[in-house]
């Protein structure tokens, strides 16, 4: 199936170009947003992204309708890349369903790569230096046990049967957080049990 995806910042502004563009592209179903591209949560492309599977095709008039930020945007590039999903941008006549448009998706992911071993690097040798100096604290954790939505999540998975998904959506953390603090978690009660004992 494919997707087409519109996506204009403010309300006031049109989505026609774009819509008109996506059907001359011979898409089977548009989905339409109206939200600012810096926003992290646009619902209607996460709901879109969800259903979509292998050998589909996400359709967008230019990259930034996706989202402003040049990370963001190569992560879901790669994200959909590893999903076996075709991505168009039609402005830059990249087409991963050609060898072509393969090709300048591999450069661009080559090329994310090499900034994010840059910026390790960076940290990295930023944090021997503060270890030098004794002025490393290491990064501070957002998340902990003591977190509202982390305690709500894990009463959430004890008390329901909710999936875990579902329960990461209601307290708005992620999954990898949750499955962290819960084994924290679990460490912390099996430590009490034995010290009862």
């Amino acid at each position: 199936m494919i997707f087409g995806y519109a996506r204009v910042s403010s309300f006031d502004q049109n989505l026609d170009s774009q819509i008109e563009q996506l059907r001359e592209a011979k898409v089977d179903r548009i989905v339409q947003e109206k939200i600012s591209g810096i926003q992290n949560q646009k619902e209607e492309l996460n709901q879109m992204l969800n259903q979509l599977i292998k050998d589909d095709t996400l359709i967008v008039t230019r990259m930034d309708r996706l989202g402003r930020n040049t990370k963001q945007l190569l992560e879901l590039i790669e994200e959909l890349d590893k999903r076996g999903i075709n991505l168009v941008i039609l402005n830059l006549g990249i087409d991963t369903r050609t060898p072509s448009g393969k090709f300048i998706l591999t450069v661009m992911s080559a090329f994310s790569e090499l900034d994010r071993t840059m910026i390790k690097e960076k940290q990295q040798a930023g944090i021997a230096i503060a270890k030098r100096k004794g002025t490393y604290k290491g990064k501070k954790q957002k998340f902990t046990l003591k977190h509202p939505g982390v305690k709500h999540a894990i009463e959430l998975h004890e008390t329901t049967d909710k999936p875990v998904k579902e329960i990461c959506k209601i307290t708005n953390i992620s999954e990898a957080t949750f499955y962290r603090r819960w084994r924290e978690y679990q460490k912390i009660k099996i430590t009490l049990r034995t010290s009862e004992q």
